[in-house]
């Protein structure tokens, strides 16, 4: 959950969103209904941040960040699936020479303001001017802490494309994206780029950056094949039974990124507890278990480090492979990764 207002007149033909299976009465729909509890949970929450106090909501110290640059990155070899945690949700990958985000958020704050809403836990390990060209963004939703203005501005002339959820152009047309860098998925739709290949998948989740916006775009998952390699990356999502019919038409995943954090008995069903990722995890038919949306930003009520202790815990009892890099850190798959317990130290 976080801010949902300061709505900007999106630009975009909402023919193609109109003619949408998931589109009614001017919204998007999960494939499950359920009951939204109005401005008034909006409301509520707010007070929560307010006045409910939080324990360990943030590291004590710095937490421990791998840098990395130009250098590095081109050294990276051009067979496998590359994958570094920039922080929460936002990733970098590298397949074959080309060089793709997804959901970057650069950004100190996950917030329409630059003043006030929750503050970054550390510094992004590399900055947008120090990357590469970009092949592609890839954008899951448009809620703050994964679609940033600044940073979608400050990588237009860096990027040659952006994949996004339909009626999300708008938003980035808005910004100053070209609209023909631009293309729109509904759920199951895929496309081709090279070796690369990119599919749209279901979510169980919602969308809006402002009062009168909200699930006027749509939100989703992603499949990203190159080569015989895959990688889930589930965006936000409570759990729900499209996760086994994603696994039953695409995968295997060597890798899935799984949300896992931000969750709350308040909003139960558009965020996954650490067991129900894990349950994703085991319907997606994934090999290695990545948890995202945790270490970065404070958006919920637990202490900060919880997702991660309580993941790692049910995926060992589980005899599941957990992958939790420091945020810089190269993933490659295929290769084994050094279990650092970096967010168990005194932070």
């Amino acid at each position: 959950m976080i801010f949902k207002w300061l709505n900007a007149k999106q630009l975009t033909d909402n023919t193609r969103s109109e003619s949408s299976s998931h589109y009614h009465n001017g919204k998007f729909q999960n494939l499950q209904q359920h009951a939204r509890k109005g401005k008034w949970a909006s409301i509520n929450y707010f007070k929560r941040l307010l006045f409910e106090r939080n324990l360990n909501s943030k590291p004590k110290v710095a937490l421990p960040v791998e840098g990395i640059d130009k250098a590095a990155l081109a050294l990276l070899d051009a067979q496998n699936i590359h994958l570094i945690r920039l922080g929460h949700s936002s990733m970098l990958l590298k397949m074959g020479s080309g060089y793709w985000l997804i959901d970057p958020v650069f950004s100190k704050r996950a917030s329409p303001f630059r003043f006030i809403g929750p503050k970054r836990f550390h510094a992004p390990p590399i900055n947008i001017e120090q990357l590469p060209e970009i092949e592609g963004v890839i954008i899951s939703h448009n809620h703050y802490d994964h679609l940033d203005k600044r940073s979608i501005k400050a990588l237009i002339d860096k990027t040659k494309h952006f994949y996004v959820p339909l009626g999300v152009d708008g938003d980035l047309i808005n910004w100053g994206v070209k609209a023909e860098k631009v293309s729109t998925f509904d759920w199951w739709q895929h496309q081709d780029i090279g070796a690369v290949a990119l599919h749209f998948t279901p979510a169980h989740h919602y969308s809006g950056r402002g009062p009168d916006d909200n699930c006027s775009t749509l939100w989703g998952s992603w499949v990203i094949q190159f080569k015989q390699q895959s990688v889930f990356f589930s965006g936000d999502s409570g759990y729900f039974a499209g996760f086994k019919e994603i696994g039953a038409k695409l995968g295997p995943f060597d890798i899935c990124l799984i949300e896992n954090g931000a969750y709350d008995q308040q909003w139960p069903l558009v965020h996954m507890q650490p067991h129900e990722s894990l349950q994703a995890f085991i319907d997606l038919d994934g090999r290695s278990l990545m948890p995202i949306h945790n270490g970065t930003f404070n958006l919920a009520f637990h202490p900060w480090q919880q997702p991660m202790t309580r993941l790692s815990k049910l995926a060992g009892a589980s005899n599941i492979d957990i992958l939790l890099p420091k945020f810089g850190q190269v993933v490659t798959i295929g290769q084994p990764l050094a279990d650092t317990k970096w967010w168990r130290q005194d932070l």
